[in-house]
């Protein structure tokens, strides 16, 4: 915007402080006219999105192939010429999760000519095959299933009801009794597979899954900024230096992620064993990449020996990948928890 759209009146539009040359010292807002003519605003939108391009294809090329370049160059104060981390984590955040959602079905282009009929027997039996294996299955039951030759606590997939589970309870010993946690769970897995077949079930929870990872991913990067606070000096990193560590790395994350995505669905969409074949190797280097990346992204932030960084960043990796695993089986049974 040239100076001849900037005001006569020094007064702020924003916040009533008086505007030295073009800029409040206050608030920040450009003392121009609120009344432009369309050339202006045309000119006005090429320019902001030609700054915010180039910042962010910056900010993009060095999250990529610069590991730590970004985190140090922010905290260093160079801040106006990148995309700020948390906005560059939503970004990212939304179109990893977005794209996926958008791709069409790979099942929506086949088409395949059957008997109708031999085809819905073939699915009722297919059915009927797998609710007989959840029914029979020691993984649903297995920590309320006790047998130490004297009594039997069943799957509580064998009950029909609740109020068949509650009869039995009351005939068993107190000792073999269901506890409060266990017969929680018990009922909740009767009243589901009462009313849904174990299909409908699997897909109620995938798709439950599915759309609380995002969350379940945003709310474990503190405890991944708790792991790196604990392992380096309190007096010259902040917690807020761990998680602007945090946000970049996890941005890198949920982009290969999102590259991993899009390879799965090529191989599973053109059906051909070479693209299978090349989209596994860049898949295999996505995740190595992953890996070399938080290496050479720490020390490149906390600058330490080799040796030091390097037993650090194993411990810090061990840590995060049970950490990770432990968080995926709360939020895998908080999901299920919450089917309806």
């Amino acid at each position: 915007m040239g100076s001849h759209h900037l005001r006569h009146d020094t007064t702020c539009e924003n916040c009533g402080h008086t505007v030295e040359i073009a800029y409040c010292s206050n608030c920040g807002q450009k003392n121009v006219e609120t009344r432009q003519s369309f050339g202006h605003l045309v000119s006005h939108f090429a320019e902001d999105l030609t700054h915010y391009d180039a910042a962010f294809w910056k900010t993009i090329k060095y999250l990529l192939f610069r590991p730590g370049r970004l985190t140090v160059e922010y905290l260093s104060g160079h801040r106006q010429r990148y995309v700020p981390p948390v906005k560059l984590y939503i970004f990212i955040s939304f179109l990893a999760f977005l794209i996926p959602a958008l791709l069409p079905d790979v099942g929506d282009g086949i088409t395949v000519s059957v008997n109708n009929s031999h085809a819905q027997d073939e699915k009722e039996e297919e059915t009927a095959d797998l609710e007989l294996d959840v029914r029979e299955s020691v993984w649903f039951g297995d920590f309320m299933t006790r047998d130490d030759g004297q009594f039997e606590i069943r799957n509580p997939l064998q009950y029909n009801r609740v109020s068949e589970m509650d009869s039995v309870e009351i005939l068993k010993p107190e000792k073999f009794r269901l506890g409060e946690t266990e017969r929680g769970m018990a009922k909740k897995i009767i009243a589901l597979y009462q009313h849904n077949t174990p299909v409908q079930v699997a897909e109620k929870f995938i798709d439950s899954f599915i759309h609380n990872v995002p969350k379940a991913i945003f709310l474990y990067m503190p405890f991944f900024g708790f792991w790196l606070w604990l392992l380096h000096g309190k007096r010259r990193w902040l917690f807020f230096d761990h998680g602007i560590f945090t946000l970049h790395y996890f941005a890198l994350l949920l982009l290969c992620s999102l590259f991993i995505s899009l390879a799965v669905y090529a191989t599973i969409y053109s059906r051909s064993e070479l693209l299978g074949l090349i989209m596994l190797i860049i898949i295999s280097v996505l995740c190595l990449y992953a890996i070399f990346y938080f290496f050479r992204a720490h020390r490149r932030m906390y600058k330490e020996s080799l040796v030091v960084n390097f037993t650090k960043s194993l411990l810090l990796f061990i840590v995060n990948i049970v950490s990770m695993a432990i968080w995926g089986i709360i939020v895998a049974l908080y999901t299920y928890h919450n089917i309806h």
